[in-house]
């Protein structure tokens, strides 16, 4: 057997020649959570924030019009390309993009009033490390929101939502529990405050479609749902064609 690609290289490799899919991609384009997150950026203009993961760069569009800068950060330099033109079209001159790990951003302390990041910490290889930096260079008086699917908790849940991600995309790490998150944060420096549940409902084809998932493992997952426990399908509302709800959250904090 030979070595694989380093997870970095792997995130890169599934998300670059993917870019123009999830700058269009509706789930991640609209939804209350992107609004929940906009809404912090309303009153500081001139205000900066960073973007986290910024994938097709969602955040930073809806913030931007409401701040002087916007960062989108992402690993993925297509993705960045994607985001930048995006951007231009819509007339966003106060968004730029950013390249390298969450682990190590190469910014200065205390020097956002706003760190976002959705739908990316399940990729980080490190999530102590990453919210370590990224307190590092929140600001004392800012805020700070991270949006996700989350583990519903249960071992028998969660054994099985772990295993479809990464049977659908193997550059995923974790999707953590809301505990976990309220951990993890307080370690790194933060004082978790409010969480907003929801659940997402994901359309199994455009799922697939979105990362170009090999059909060995798009016939490994629906294998395990054609398995699973009753209990796995009631609470993921597993449908005959394979869709299924996500359980996503938006936990925000503010420097402890």
């Amino acid at each position: 057997m030979t070595a694989g690609k380093s997870h970095g290289a792997l995130v890169g490799g599934q998300f670059g020649p993917r870019a123009a899919a999830y700058v269009t991609s509706t789930v991640h384009a609209q939804g209350e959570d992107l609004q929940q997150l906009a809404a912090l950026a309303k009153g500081r203009a001139g205000g900066r924030a960073l973007d986290l993961g910024c994938g097709g760069g969602h955040v930073s569009f809806a913030v931007a019009p409401h701040l002087g800068e916007v960062v989108a950060y992402d690993l993925s330099e297509e993705m960045l390309a994607a985001v930048a033109a995006t951007a231009a079209a819509r007339g966003l001159a106060n968004i730029r993009t950013q390249a390298g790990r969450v682990e190590a951003l190469p910014f200065a302390d205390a020097g956002f009033d706003l760190v976002l990041t959705r739908f990316s910490a399940h990729h980080w290889d490190d999530l102590d490390a990453a919210l370590a930096e990224a307190r590092r260079v929140l600001r004392p008086d800012g805020r700070a929101a991270f949006a996700d699917g989350v583990s519903p908790g249960p071992p028998l849940l969660d054994t099985f939502l772990q295993a479809i991600e990464l049977l659908r995309d193997p550059s995923h790490v974790r999707n953590y529990s809301v505990e976990e998150w309220r951990q993890a944060l307080t370690r790194a420096g933060f004082r978790p405050g409010a969480v907003t549940r929801r659940r997402v409902r994901l359309e199994f084809a455009t799922w697939i479609a979105r990362m170009a998932t090999p059909e060995p493992h798009v016939a490994a997952i629906r294998s395990l749902q054609a398995r699973m426990p009753e209990e796995v399908a009631r609470h993921f509302a597993v449908e005959p064609d394979g869709s299924f709800l996500l359980d996503t959250m938006v936990m925000e904090a503010t420097p402890a």
